[in-house]
């Protein structure tokens, strides 16, 4: 086996590293793999990676021995501590230069540690987010690069060329996104909205189904005809394709499956850190305790024989609901957005990351999970002001809230009425409603903390930034005040 012959190193091949290898051999680059179990190195030679350019190695240091300089190093492994141990095993064999890409669901302080730790030893570290799954890895995913800027002119070429082509221009979906942690973060944000998105489409199937008693054949046909407008998107058209699958015995497969829905951590951690930013990014995190409600099955059961609901009863048009439901759920997906952006607004602040969030939304049109029509409208609405503060402000989204408005509401009175539970939709409708809404019942709250423990307050005629501090208790209805500057 020749020296430095391979254009691309990966270690890991587990189903999306053999499908990232298999991408980019197709492409016309060589491609160097390696895996801790061995054998899984000759099972992809000899079936998948048969009659490849892809080159086989049997140890780490054969596998660098294989490479060009500066070489080239995708880690598909496990996020956590698995990339640090193979950071580890690496490090005796790379060099000044050389570039190591963590192509896993990294938590972005990792990132960040990582590329800190590698640059004192001359070592350009990418964390890279990939969304789209087996078939995107396959077939180009959307691809999410942030780490040492340096890198990126070294990987552009190859990552760009293998990740998906938007339909609409054919852009790549992969983009620099920032320095440090922001590629991971901005995956993490992704996949946090894609919790809102699942969510959403189950909330509107347990309306449909358990108001109006619509069966499956012609439920698919309903998420078809949506799929035509305003929500054409993967997780929707997989939807339709899902109700209209059938188990062996003829049954609907999703009356066959558990309602015990599992996650990886995306979602809760984009809601930790929406907590750590002071941001209400509500329906995330609606997402993920749905989920977890999910899990608390046994519970669930036993508490479904003590407490019956109300019976449900619906009276109006069908055709008029069924269009209200789509309604709601297309003016809650504007909401989940507009909370995504407004969190990586925030972290870029924090952060100092100068994030493109049109160039993001271009990134996610197609390969990954929340593909859609609708991140055009978001691409559109940063082209015409790349500081936006909130999607909201923007005339297309108002238009759009505006004209869903009447639905939305009737919906969720509809599901409360029956015993439906909607926490996505309402909480959505509750952000807007607070979000629209010049003076909020916050005055009263600050008095209670400043009651309680003399937390102290602004107040209204007073300029911003001085707090002051009441002595509630006093007699005669004496009121103190006084001034805190802070």
């Amino acid at each position: 086996m020749a020296e430095q012959e391979a254009d691309f190193g990966l270690i890991g091949l587990a189903v999306m590293g053999q499908n990232l290898v298999l991408n980019i051999n197709d492409h016309g680059w060589k491609v160097a793999v390696f895996n801790r179990t061995v054998s899984k190195v000759d099972a992809f030679l000899s079936g998948p990676a048969k009659n490849t350019q892809v080159v086989a190695t049997h140890s780490l240091e054969e596998f660098f021995k294989t490479l060009k300089r500066p070489r080239k190093v995708m880690f598909m492994v496990k996020a956590g501590n698995p990339v640090d141990m193979l950071i580890d095993e690496c490090l005796p064999f790379l060099e000044k230069g050389d570039i190591v890409i963590d192509g896993g669901n990294s938590h972005y302080p990792d990132t960040e540690r990582r590329m800190k730790m590698l640059q004192e030893k001359g070592i350009l570290f990418v964390g890279t987010g990939i969304s789209g799954g087996e078939e995107g890895a396959r077939y180009g995913p959307s691809i999410m690069p942030g780490g040492n800027p340096d890198a990126w002119p070294l990987v552009k070429e190859i990552l760009q060329a293998i990740s998906a082509k938007a339909e609409e221009d054919g852009l790549p979906c992969c983009d620099w996104i920032g320095i440090g942690g922001a590629g991971h973060y901005v995956k993490m944000v992704h996949n946090g909205i894609e919790y809102g998105d699942m969510q959403l489409i189950c909330e509107a199937f347990h309306l449909l189904t358990g108001i109006l008693g619509i069966d499956y054949t012609e439920l698919q046909q309903i998420f078809a005809e949506w799929n035509k407008g305003q929500l054409q998107s993967y997780l929707i058209e997989i939807t339709g394709s899902i109700l209209g699958h059938r188990d062996t015995d003829g049954a609907p497969m999703i009356d066959k499956i558990l309602d015990v829905a599992g996650q990886k951590g995306t979602g809760k951690w984009t809601g930790i850190s929406a907590l750590d930013m002071g941001l209400p990014v509500t329906l995330i995190g609606e997402a993920v305790f749905a989920r977890c409600l999910s899990a608390l099955k046994d519970e669930r059961v036993k508490a479904s024989k003590i407490y019956s609901g109300p019976k449900v009863s619906f009276k109006g048009d069908k055709t008029q609901f069924i269009e209200d439901v789509r309604q709601a759920l297309y003016a809650s997906k504007i909401i989940s957005y507009a909370q995504g952006f407004m969190l990586m607004r925030a972290a870029a602040n924090e952060f100092k990351w100068e994030l493109n969030y049109g160039s993001i939304a271009l990134m996610w049109r197609a390969g990954c999970i929340i593909r859609s029509r609708f991140l055009n409208d978001i691409k559109k609405a940063y082209d015409k002001d790349a500081k936006l503060e909130n999607l909201l402000f923007d005339d297309f989204f108002k238009k759009e809230i505006t004209n869903a408005e009447e639905s939305w509401r009737r919906v969720i009175a509809t599901a409360v009425e029956n015993g439906i539970p909607v926490p996505c939709f309402s909480t959505a409708l509750a952000f807007f409603d607070g979000y629209r809404t010049e003076r909020l019942p916050a005055n009263l709250l600050q008095a209670q903390r400043d009651f309680f423990g003399a937390h102290t307050y602004e107040r209204v005629d007073q300029p911003r930034g001085q707090f002051f501090h009441t002595n509630w208790t006093g007699t005669g209805g004496d009121v103190t005040s006084s001034s805190y500057n802070v």
